[in-house]
């Protein structure tokens, strides 16, 4: 089997291992890297579970090889709190009781955050279009769609607009 050094930066920080070409991105995280907070759902891109962001796009991380990321830089569920301080989306998810089982939770709230970056002010159906790569089977995604759009508002708030 085919073994490549990559470098990717994650959470901000370059991590450098000798990997597997065949390796998921998914496995390197949470295998490699300890960073368990990306889960394994179903292996076939149709949970969103492992969505982590990759250049700072929301990627489903069981189709992507650890060695297509070389050089890239990704942020997974553990490197969006700063300074021991919730981002909004795990705020809001807290607020608006977004969560039960809490598995689908990290690649709800990363593509969340991929929608609003590119939509500071979506709307209920343009959330819901956001996360439909994601599943969840406790909530029934009410309280998700209000988590998110607490998220929005508030850093609307933050940055004043």
């Amino acid at each position: 089997m085919s073994r490549h050094e990559i470098t990717v930066t994650v959470n901000g920080e370059a991590q450098t291992r000798v990997v597997d070409a065949r390796l998921l991105l998914v496995h390197f995280l949470r295998e490699d890297l300890g960073l368990t907070g990306t889960h394994i759902g179903c292996d076939t891109t149709s949970c969103g579970a492992c969505t982590v962001s990759l250049d700072g796009r929301a990627v489903k991380s069981c189709t992507v090889f650890a060695a297509q990321a070389d050089g890239a830089t990704v942020e997974t569920i553990e490197g969006i709190a700063k300074d021991g301080k919730l981002h909004p989306l795990q705020e809001g998810f807290w607020e608006k009781h977004g969560l039960q089982c809490g598995f689908c939770t990290p690649g709800m709230i990363m593509s969340a955050r991929d929608l609003l970056r590119k939509n500071p002010h979506p709307s209920e159906d343009e959330i819901r279009h956001g996360i439909s790569g994601n599943l969840c089977r406790c909530t029934g995604y009410n309280k998700i769609v209000a988590a998110i759009d607490y998220a929005a508002t508030k850093l609307r708030d933050e940055k004043g607009g």
